[in-house]
């Protein structure tokens, strides 16, 4: 095993879309060695993200999707560590709303990005967001979800370039299908596992939301 490991920090703020406004608090995850880390999403504040970081070198700041609450900080952050941002082309249309200059590069279904000695592969889940993307860790054993896969269900859909059919087939066929014990760190909240998630697929289709 590596001498990786996967820091939490958790920001608070607002997301806003479709005219309404909610106070959230996000996770933000710091995955890497003592020498070097990968960032996903920027969510708030670059502050507390770069206390995390303690100095190391980012390789990269990769964004789940776009939504306001996760890519607030993205310049700030991309600026102090000279660290480029990742986002899938899906969501230009919402990072368009929150930010002036483009992304840095591009995102695509099957990169793969080493830090530390693990590996992150992306997988494109759209449904909450044209462009939302998961990031799996075999060697962690972990996947990093952003607001596709919550404790409990999917992430919502009843705002706008959202789709709850969309979301499903996204989670039935690139998450549930890893490992059951793989860790589900998500965008907000409690930690989970595939494992737990998986039975209740049908029930989260019988509610349809």
């Amino acid at each position: 095993m590596t001498g990786a490991r996967c820091d939490r920090v958790v920001t608070a703020g607002t997301f806003s879309l479709d005219g309404g406004t909610w106070d959230v608090e996000n996770n933000v995850w710091v995955v890497g060695d003592a020498e070097e880390c990968i960032v996903i999403d920027a969510a708030h504040d670059a502050k507390p993200i770069l206390e995390a970081v303690a100095g190391r070198r980012v390789l990269a700041v990769l964004l789940t999707h776009a939504h306001d609450d996760h890519i607030g900080a993205a310049g700030d952050l991309s600026a102090a560590t000279g660290a480029p941002s990742y986002l899938h082309p899906g969501d230009r249309v919402l990072w368009d709303r929150v930010h002036a200059f483009a992304p840095d590069q591009e995102l695509a279904d099957g990169d793969v990005f080493e830090v530390g000695g693990i590996r992150l592969r992306v997988l494109h889940t759209p449904g909450h967001a044209p462009g939302a993307c998961c990031f799996y860790s075999e060697e962690l054993g972990a996947v990093f979800t952003g607001d596709t896969l919550f404790q409990g269900g999917p992430g919502a859909t009843g705002r706008s370039f959202s789709d709850f059919p969309t979301i499903i087939d996204s989670i039935r066929e690139k998450v549930l299908s890893l490992p059951p014990a793989t860790v589900v760190h998500t965008g907000h909240g409690d930690d989970t596992t595939v494992g737990a998630e998986a039975p209740d697929l049908d029930a989260w289709i019988a509610r349809g939301h």
